[in-house]
C-alpha cells in the first residue's frame, strides 16, 4: 500500500507547473486585452473632452476657430502625446438653425501603447457660437 503511495506522489511530480503555465495562456492574453481596452477608452475620453473643450472655447464671443483648435490641442498634449494632436479640424456648422463650431479629432491608438496593429478613433466637439 505504501509502495502505491509512492508512486503516484512521483508521477504527479511537476504538476504545478504545467497548471501554472495552462492557466497562464489564458490569464496572459486576457489581461493584456483589458490593458489595452482601458488604454483605448482613456484616449477616447480625453480626446472626446479636448474636442468639447475646443469647441467650447472657439465659441466665446471673440475667440476665433485657431483659439478653439489651440485649446484643444493644450487639453490633448497636456494629458497624453502630442502625436494624438496632430489631425485636429474645426469648422463651422449649425445646430438647429444657431451657428456653432464642430471640433474633429482624428488619432491611431497603437496596440498598448507600444506599437503594431493601431485602433482608429474619431471623436467631435459641437458648441453653439455666442452672441454679443
Amino acid at each position: 500500500m505504501l509502495g502505491c503511495l509512492r508512486s503516484r506522489t512521483r508521477s504527479e511530480r511537476g504538476s504545478a507547473v504545467v497548471d501554472f503555465v495552462m492557466i497562464l495562456l489564458v490569464l496572459l492574453p486576457l489581461f493584456a486585452g483589458l490593458l489595452q481596452l482601458a488604454l483605448v477608452l482613456h484616449v477616447r475620453n480625453t480626446l472626446s473632452s479636448a474636442a468639447a473643450e475646443g469647441a467650447r472655447r472657439a465659441a466665446v464671443v471673440g475667440a476665433t476657430a485657431d483659439d478653439g483648435r489651440a485649446k484643444a490641442a493644450e487639453q490633448i498634449v497636456g494629458t497624453l502625446n502630442e502625436k494624438f494632436a496632430q489631425d485636429i479640424d474645426i469648422q463651422g456648422t449649425t445646430i438647429g438653425g444657431a451657428p456653432a463650431y464642430k471640433v474633429v479629432i482624428v488619432a491611431e491608438v497603437p496596440a498598448l501603447g507600444l506599437g503594431g496593429p493601431a485602433i482608429r478613433l474619431e471623436v467631435s466637439g459641437n458648441a453653439i457660437i455666442e452672441s454679443p
